[in-house]
C-alpha cells in the first residue's frame, strides 16, 4: 500500500513538473509616465498658521538687511538736517535716492503684480487629455489599448522582442504608442512593479499569459501623438491618482499599480 502511494505521489510530481515546464509566459514592459506637480499644494489652515509662525520666528532671529541699515542711516541723517547740525548740498540731496524712495517704488511695483491662477481653462472644461490641468497634482498617462476583443485604458505597455532588454522594450513602447513628440526621463533600468494575468483558454496556443514589468518615467516635454501619420488618433488621458481607479476596470491590475504609486 505504501509503495503504491509512493508511486502515485511520484507520478503526480512528474505531472506537475511537466505542466510547469510547459507553461510559457509572454514578457511585457509597461511604463508609468507621470507629469509631476507644476505648483506647490495649497496650504490648509493648520499648515498656513504653522508657516506664519515659522516666518515670525525667522524674522525675530534674523539680522537686519543692508536696505534696513541704509534706511536707519537715512533717518538719522534727516533728523540731523532738521536740527541744523549738518550742512546740506541741495543739488546732492535732490539726486540722492533714499531707502524710503526704493521702498515706495517697490511697493508700487508690487501692487501691479498679479498671482497666476492655480486652475486653468482645461480644468474648467475637464479636458482629461491635457497636461495643463490639476497643476497641484501628479498626473498619470493612460493609453487605450486592445486586449482580446475589447479596448481598455492602461499604462502604455508592449511585448518584449527578441534581443531587447526590458528597459529597451519600455522605451520602444513609449515611442510606438505615444509618438516621438513625447519626451520622458526613465528613472532607472530596474522595474518598479509587476503584474501577471492569464489569457482566455481559447487563446493559450503558445503562452498561458503575460507578465508585465512596470518602469517609471517622468514627462519632460511634448504630448501624446500617433506614431504613424495614417494611424487613427490615439485615445489617452492624463489622470490624478484618485481618478485612476475609475478608469482601470480590472481590480487586480489596478491593485498592482497602486503598490508603486506615490
Amino acid at each position: 500500500m505504501l509503495r503504491r502511494l509512493t508511486q502515485i505521489s511520484a507520478k503526480q510530481l512528474m505531472r506537475t513538473q511537466s505542466t510547469a515546464a510547459a507553461e510559457k509566459w509572454d514578457l511585457y514592459a509597461g511604463v508609468l509616465v507621470e507629469r509631476l506637480p507644476v505648483v506647490s499644494k495649497t496650504l490648509n489652515p493648520l499648515e498656513r498658521r504653522f508657516q506664519d509662525m515659522l516666518s515670525n520666528v525667522e524674522y525675530e532671529n534674523s539680522l537686519k538687511s543692508d536696505h534696513e541699515l541704509k534706511h536707519e542711516r537715512d533717518l538719522v541723517q534727516l533728523d540731523l538736517i532738521k536740527q541744523g547740525k549738518v550742512q546740506v548740498d541741495l543739488d546732492e540731496t535732490m539726486t540722492k535716492q533714499t531707502a524710503q524712495d526704493l521702498k515706495d517704488a517697490y511697493t508700487e511695483e508690487l501692487k501691479k503684480f498679479e498671482v497666476a491662477p492655480r486652475s486653468t481653462p482645461d480644468d474648467a472644461a475637464n479636458k482629461t487629455n491635457s497636461t495643463d490641468r490639476c497643476l497641484e497634482d501628479t498626473l498619470y498617462l493612460l493609453v487605450q489599448q486592445k486586449l482580446g476583443q475589447q479596448q481598455h485604458l492602461l499604462l502604455p505597455q508592449g511585448q518584449r522582442q527578441e534581443g531587447e532588454t526590458m528597459r529597451q522594450t519600455a522605451e520602444r513602447v513609449v515611442r510606438e504608442q505615444c509618438g516621438n513628440d513625447l519626451k520622458v526621463l526613465f528613472y532607472g533600468n530596474a522595474p518598479v512593479g509587476f503584474h501577471k494575468y492569464k489569457y482566455p483558454r481559447d487563446q493559450r496556443a503558445q503562452s498561458v499569459g503575460a507578465k508585465v514589468f512596470f518602469f517609471r518615467a517622468s514627462l519632460r516635454a511634448g504630448d501624446v501623438q500617433g506614431a504613424a501619420k495614417d494611424a487613427p488618433a490615439v485615445q489617452y488621458e492624463w489622470l490624478p491618482k484618485e481618478a485612476l481607479g475609475q478608469k482601470l476596470k480590472n481590480a487586480a491590475y489596478a491593485d498592482s499599480i497602486n503598490k508603486f504609486l506615490i
